[in-house]
Parts: structure tokens; C-alpha cells; sequence
């Protein structure tokens, strides 16, 4: 493909996600006029409305699959590969903000997904394998936590990095909100460069970067 073509493709693809994520009924022809690409051109790329949405959701997981190939889950040290995953996933989020839910009758997608999530169960049971997180909690529980923690940080947190966001979101899911025990004074939010100075502290300390 030629790299205007490939330029054209992911406007297309990424101008879909945005508006499919505000207007699931976008047209091939709304899409198009807001990518700046003529209609008839992604026509001849795409035969339906439904190949598109299923190129859109496509790209969503593979930017999900980089996400967690990059976070190294199986073999960094927990915690590390625990921010690496959360920011790689708000970055994710950000460019690709389609729900996939609604892609789940495409049976490709269907087993993407699931090896997806299989791969970060895996890894979450490590996780707790390992003492980052607490063995007593309901099965599932953190699982079911984490991906809402993650699309809210991305939706909510637009002034934060991705690294930035994903400290708010790994500091509340391992520590909570709730004040210290036998603390007397309230917690002061960090700014957005404590965050971001916290989260480079700590891949220093590990002697491993992320991303």
C-alpha cells in the first residue's frame, strides 16, 4: 500500500473511532467528510458500513495487543509491567475510544478479545502470586475493577500524559482512596508533575523504561 494510501486509511480508521464512540449510526460518507478523504475511495476499500466498523474495532485491538506485548507481562517485574500495561491500554483508549462490545457477534474479534483478556488474567494472578495484590479478594474482583479505572482515566484525566494517568490509576487501585490509617491531615492531590516524576522514580529504580 502506498503511504498516502496508508496515511488515508488510518485518518479513516481513527476519525471512525471517535465518531462511532459519540455516534454508533456514523455514516461510511460522515466518516469519510471528517477524515478529509473522498467518500468513493474509502468505498472502494470498505463494501459496507460493517466492514469499516469491523476495521475500526481491529485496530482498536491491535493497538491493545501492541499495549500488552510492550508492558511485557509475563517476564518485568510486576508493578512495572502493571504501569506499562495501564498506560499502553489509556493510550489505547484515547486513539480508539470505541466500546468493542458491540463488535462481539464478529467471531475474530470474539477470540482476540479472549486471548486478550486471557493474557492479563494470567497476569493479574501473578500479580497476586507475587504480593502486589492482595490474595483475599472475590475471584474476578481486580479484573473487573481495572478496565473501568483505565477508560475513565483516559476520558477524564485529558490534561494528565498517558504515563501521568496511568499513575492515578495504579496508585488508586493499590492503594485505594481512602486516607492512610493514622493519618490526621487530608491527602493532598499530586500535580501532574509529581506523577509524572513519580512513575519516571520508579522505571528507574527497576532499571527498565516503559512503552
Amino acid at each position: 500500500m502506498r503511504a498516502d494510501a496508508t496515511r488515508n486509511l488510518e485518518r479513516v480508521l481513527s476519525t471512525g473511532a471517535r465518531m462511532l464512540a459519540d455516534d454508533p449510526s456514523a455514516t461510511i460518507a460522515a466518516i469519510a467528510a471528517a477524515a478529509g478523504v473522498d467518500r468513493r475511495t474509502v468505498y472502494r476499500r470498505f463494501a459496507s458500513r460493517e466492514d469499516l466498523m469491523a476495521a475500526v474495532y481491529g485496530a482498536r485491538y491491535d493497538a491493545v495487543e501492541k499495549a500488552i506485548e510492550a508492558a511485557r507481562l509475563r517476564e518485568a517485574p510486576v508493578e512495572v509491567a502493571l504501569h506499562r500495561y495501564v498506560e499502553g491500554i489509556i493510550a489505547a483508549n484515547r486513539k480508539w475510544p470505541v466500546e468493542t462490545s458491540r463488535m462481539l457477534r464478529e467471531e475474530t474479534l470474539r477470540e482476540r478479545r479472549r486471548g486478550l483478556i486471557d493474557e492479563v488474567d494470567a497476569f493479574l494472578r501473578r500479580a497476586t502470586d507475587e504480593g502486589l495484590l492482595r490474595s483475599d479478594l472475590p475471584p474476578g474482583w481486580v479484573a473487573a475493577l481495572l478496565p473501568p479505572l483505565m477508560v475513565h482515566a483516559a476520558e477524564a484525566l485529558p490534561e494528565l500524559s498517558a504515563a501521568q494517568a496511568a499513575d492515578v490509576v495504579v496508585d488508586t487501585l493499590l492503594r485505594g482512596v481512602g486516607r492512610p490509617s493514622g493519618s490526621g491531615q487530608g491527602i493532598t492531590a499530586p500535580s501532574g508533575a509529581d506523577l509524572g516524576g513519580r512513575a519516571a522514580r520508579a522505571s528507574r529504580g527497576t532499571g527498565t523504561g516503559r512503552g
